[in-house]
């Protein structure tokens, strides 16, 4: 769909864009950042690593749960994404610390 017709389209196709593309940006951010750096520091991040995953989905649930609060009609699709999408990190951040210890490579931090 070209976007003067998505645009044409009513005030929901903006949201829809932003929202589609805003997810593209979080994903890629999320896969690259910390797991990266993770996997390359887990000798010193490993024995706290997963108790700040923990926390940060903690916190995800809150997040979900208010807006669960606020758009009842969606709460299916809205609990679905949120523990797909943590499911989806806990594994990320785990395979990025069993990378790291399995690996013989220095570090990239100095400390």
């Amino acid at each position: 769909m070209a976007l003067a017709q998505a645009a044409s389209t009513g005030s929901s196709a903006g949201v829809a864009f932003l929202v589609s593309s805003g997810i593209v940006y979080e994903i890629i951010a999320a896969n690259c950042s910390s797991p990266q750096t993770t996997e390359l520091n887990a000798g010193k991040r490993a024995p706290t690593l997963m108790k700040y995953v923990n926390l940060g989905l903690a916190q995800a649930a809150v997040f979900v749960a208010a807006a669960v609060m606020f758009d009842r009609r969606h709460a299916g699709p809205i609990i679905t994404g949120g523990v797909l999408a943590g499911t989806i990190m806990y594994f990320l951040y785990g395979h990025a610390k069993d990378a790291g210890l399995g690996s013989d490579q220095p570090g990239t931090e100095q400390y």
